[in-house]
């Protein structure tokens, strides 16, 4: 089972905490001494911002599917996501350029962390808090472009990417999601366990699995061999959309209590799951829908871990944000101390660019 690490950062102590994390990270995710040696730094330094800057905070180390797809597959990455609820940056601008500091650290900063990272995203507004998100791995930044086949148009550059939360710090998220591509169809699945701890993370992982085995399957047929693959498993909701790239249609399915909404110009639209548990209860028939999806759109697939209450960022430039930002950015929000998550949490958020701005 993967592991999540999920440390809460309250006193000096849990800096290095933080960079052990990243550090174990990184030999997971098989990066060399360079990549290690990066997360590590990039670590210490958002740990050490929250720190002194917050003053609480938690920072989340994953690794992951990078944030885009090229056909053929690539090594995953290491993602190291800090939120916090302190006072926000004022100048974002500033405090992402090289040697930018309002207090004395390692001397590296955010611009730093940006410049080691393969990909780096900041969201921060006065009074709600930051978040950050890093990622260091095997060429994680997409192809300038987009795609091309034989000399024809270019197709969007779809990104998607995730963060995921353990119930009580636990060592092994219930909660996992994944994307996988086939040709222009990229899937994006989030599956919850049943219940939390090892249990639930076996079933979850079974299904991660499954879907990158046979990245070539639709929503509804996904399910299906979900159900056989997860039959050995105390089971778990999952939801699954794919998006076809080159013709801008999604089509979408789930079984169980996965939250999906996905935005259609200045509306959201939920899409329904059908009840039961893949795995253990599996409806007669599961219902694929189709929708059209255009350069504006954007997907959110959510555990019940959110509030029930949970409504989707109104920020206009959430579609062009890195999709991990705005999946922590969703966590944060719908969180806080006077509200104790109850369960593992996890996000997973879609979204496209045009060609030739990725």
């Amino acid at each position: 089972m993967p592991r999540v690490w999920d440390v809460p950062v309250r006193d000096s102590t849990r800096v290095r905490d933080v960079r052990v994390a990243a550090e174990d990270a990184a030999a997971l995710a098989g990066l060399d001494e360079r990549g290690t040696a990066a997360v590590s730094l990039v670590a210490t330094e958002l740990a050490t911002n929250l720190l002194k800057h917050a003053r609480d905070g938690e920072v989340l180390v994953d690794v992951v599917e990078p944030p885009v797809l090229r056909e053929g597959g690539q090594a995953r990455v290491v993602q190291i996501a800090a939120i916090d609820h302190g006072p926000g940056i004022a100048d974002v601008a500033g405090a992402l350029r090289d040697g930018f500091s309002t207090t004395r650290s390692l001397g590296a900063g955010l611009g730093t962390c940006r410049r080691l990272s393969d990909d780096f995203g900041l969201h921060s507004v006065l009074g709600r808090g930051t978040v950050a998100v890093a990622r260091v791995g095997h060429g994680t930044s997409p192809a300038p472009g987009g795609d091309s086949r034989d000399g024809g148009p270019r197709v969007p550059v779809i990104r998607a990417g995730g963060v995921n939360v353990p119930y009580a710090g636990a060592d092994h998220s219930g909660d996992a999601w994944t994307w996988v591509r086939s040709g222009d169809r990229h899937t994006l699945m989030l599956a919850d366990g049943l219940g939390h701890g090892p249990e639930a993370a076996r079933a979850s992982t079974a299904a991660v699995e499954a879907v990158c085995g046979r990245p070539h399957l639709g929503p509804a047929e996904m399910l299906r061999l979900l159900h056989v693959e997860l039959g050995a498993t105390r089971g778990a909701a999952v939801a699954v959309a794919q998006l076809d790239a080159r013709s801008g249609r999604l089509w979408f399915a789930g079984i169980g209590n996965i939250g999906a909404r996905m935005r259609e110009g200045d509306r959201w639209r939920a899409l329904l799951s059908r009840p039961g548990i893949v795995g253990v209860h599996r409806p007669g028939t599961v219902r694929e829908d189709e929708f059209a999806w255009s350069a504006d759109s954007i997907l959110f697939l959510h555990t019940d871990g959110l509030p029930s209450r949970w409504t989707p960022p109104s920020d206009p430039g959430t579609a062009a944000a890195d999709p991990a930002v705005t999946a922590a950015v969703a966590i944060r929000d719908a969180g806080s101390a006077a509200r104790p998550v109850r369960d593992d949490t996890a996000v997973a958020v879609m979204t496209s660019s045009p060609p030739d701005h990725p």
